[in-house]
């Protein structure tokens, strides 16, 4: 007998599970934060993002404005609202014959946690799983 009891097979199968949740949950994290960076990669896009920030919504900006605003043609606007859109960033509010944009405040806070776990200094849960694998793997 190996001396491997049963308790020992449902942590080793308990571990496994929690281990490759936690790798997906890092390549659909890597797959946000990618998107992320590609989409603010754009300094035109960038500074687009900055004006719909200083907004709020009743005072919401059409494509018009925001090509004299940037020096763009509205198409090049309409394009990278695209992109942003995208993302989940912006947000359009048919007025008449024009849609408004508008920054999505709710998905700039997901945005800032996702920088935030590539940028910032505390431990993420992708590190520790991490160190846990590597650990793992030293044995």
């Amino acid at each position: 007998m190996t001396g491997v009891t049963a308790d020992d097979n449902i942590s080793i199968l308990v571990y496994t599970n929690i281990s490759m949740k936690g790798r997906a949950q890092l390549q659909e994290s890597t797959e946000a934060q990618a998107a992320l960076f590609s989409a603010l990669s754009d300094p035109t896009r960038l500074r687009l993002l900055k004006y719909l920030q200083r907004q709020r919504r009743p005072d919401a900006l059409c494509v018009n404005a925001l090509a004299g605003l940037l020096g763009v043609s509205q198409s090049a606007v309409s394009q990278h609202l695209r992109v942003l859109k995208g993302i989940g960033l912006v947000k359009g509010e048919r007025r008449g014959y024009h849609v408004h944009y508008f920054v999505n405040n709710d998905a700039l806070e997901k945005c800032r946690r996702l920088t935030s776990t590539v940028l910032g200094v505390e431990e993420s849960q992708e590190e520790q799983l991490c160190k846990e694998d590597c650990h793992e793997r030293r044995e």
